[in-house]
């Protein structure tokens, strides 16, 4: 079957090359966006009078019978027919006869692709904030009911000083709080329609691009024709953004991987999230949270390759940007399969609180505060860090933690200690004692859940005014 460009042609395309170069095998996941498209720009094509009414209602409910076709799995792509754009314009035409070749006037493929990846990306974008504020819930929930919940801080993966478990888990909320923010920043350079750019140069129809971009929901029109079709920046930003969602999705898979094993016990992810092993029937591994960090390698490397692929292109669009699609739907794919999973995994953990407790009673984390203790009783902090330096040693080498200490052992150190040290180092002043905005104390941790409660529904009626435009 002839090519639908290839009148200029007097040979068949070699069969390898139809294979190399063709797309349809990862862009036919653009099929609806691309009707959605052609159903705007036909719309507009009769609305300018550039195609008699009667065509565009013949092309119209073509499109609409094209559609039902894709969402029900009986549109069967073919590689002779190269992308998803001409996949569907002979879809039209079996339809509707020769009338449907009339759809593509007063565009090119070069426009009609970028528009179906920003119509893509932009329902993606608007997905993936609503996941991030069911995961945010999750995580706040956790925090609510782990209040009173003590366990190690940790710098360098060494116990620092004693922290409360929803301080934790609301550092994650506030990492997924600015992926929300930068995906809800990027859906402005997203949301603005290339529709009507042509192939570089614009078109000699007299389209009005305006009514095209208020058809399908766009805030705005590229300004220039050539960047129109030739700008894939909103895919490297809405890579980058994945990259850094990823990063905190992985940074939180390796705390959830520790604090599972033996070794900590501090939490316990359930059944349904865990797989056993073939061999050893006491396991139970933490198979979720290990692959999302093991993908969010790929979810760098597919930015880093279109980087890559644009880096050195001339204006306007060249074939190397067939390139920027499949790193794309792989980034989707695995943001979508890590954060289906986060929100309800997160919200079924069991939290061991005892054993976190344990923990800090057999630890030094507290020896901060017994500097600022002589620190406040007017020693200087820098020999009062010594001092206390060498309090942890002697309690190293005498088996001891600092509560174990006789008032004896601490005057050694230094005879401004009293009895009030006791109280001191008790893990629930240490932690109340950081009562500065943002710190760990009870109240502030508190104040934060309240505020990321806000949050949340800021992010849920951002999602809702999306989706009630879409409809």
């Amino acid at each position: 079957m002839s090519k639908l460009w290839g009148g200029r042609f007097t040979k068949q395309t070699n069969h390898l090359v139809e294979e190399y170069t063709a797309s349809i095998k990862f862009d036919q996941a653009l099929a609806l966006e691309d009707v959605q498209g052609s159903l705007a720009h036909v719309t507009m094509l009769g609305t300018c009078g550039i195609l008699p009414q009667e065509d565009v209602e013949k092309i119209k409910a073509g499109l609409l019978r094209v559609q039902e076709k894709i969402k029900s799995g009986e549109v069967e792509y073919s590689v002779s027919d190269e992308d998803i754009h001409m996949n569907i314009e002979k879809q039209l035409i079996a339809e509707v006869g020769p009338v449907g070749g009339k759809l593509h006037t007063g565009r090119s493929r070069n426009d009609q692709v970028a528009t179906d990846m920003h119509l893509y990306l932009r329902k993606r974008v608007v997905e993936f904030v609503g996941l991030l504020h069911d995961l945010q819930e999750a995580l706040i929930n956790q925090a609510k009911q782990n209040q009173a919940t003590i366990l190690p801080g940790y710098t360098h993966l060494q116990r620092a000083q004693p922290i409360l478990f929803a301080h934790h888990l609301m550092a994650y909320v506030s990492m997924f709080q600015r992926d929300i923010e930068r995906l809800q920043d990027s859906y402005k350079r997203i949301n603005v329609l290339p529709l009507g750019a042509g192939a570089l140069a614009g078109t000699t129809f007299a389209i009005d691009r305006h009514l095209s971009a208020e058809l399908l929901h766009f805030d705005a029109v590229y300004d220039n024709s050539l960047d129109a079709v030739s700008d894939r920046d909103f895919i490297i930003e809405f890579l980058a953004d994945a990259s850094i969602l990823m990063m905190h999705l992985s940074r939180l898979s390796e705390e959830l991987v520790l604090w599972s094993s033996t070794e900590f016990r501090f939490v316990e992810l359930d059944d349904a999230f865990c797989t056993g092993s073939s061999i050893m029937p006491q396991k139970k591994n933490p198979d979720v949270p290990e692959l999302v960090r093991g993908k969010t390698g790929r979810v760098y490397g597919n930015l880093m390759g279109l980087l890559t692929v644009l880096k050195s292109l001339p204006l306007a669009y060249n074939k190397d940007m067939q390139e920027d699609k499949e790193g794309m739907f792989d980034t989707v794919s695995t943001l979508q399969g890590a954060l289906q999973l986060f929100a309800p995994m997160i919200a079924t953990m069991k939290v061991n609180a005892e054993q976190m407790r344990n923990a800090v009673n057999q630890d030094f984390s507290n020896a901060t505060d017994i500097a600022d203790f002589l620190a406040a009783k007017g020693l200087p902090f820098r020999q009062a860090h010594e001092v206390i330096g060498k309090t942890v040693l002697y309690c190293i080498q005498n088996n001891k933690y600092l509560l174990d200490l006789t008032m004896d052992e601490f005057k050694q150190f230094s005879p401004l200690f009293d009895d009030t040290i006791y109280h001191v180092l008790q893990p629930e002043t240490v932690v109340n004692a950081r009562n500065v905005y943002g710190g760990t104390a009870s109240g502030q941790v508190a104040q934060a859940i309240e505020r990321a409660e806000e949050r949340l529904t800021a992010t849920h009626a951002w999602v809702q005014e999306y989706l009630e435009k879409s409809k």
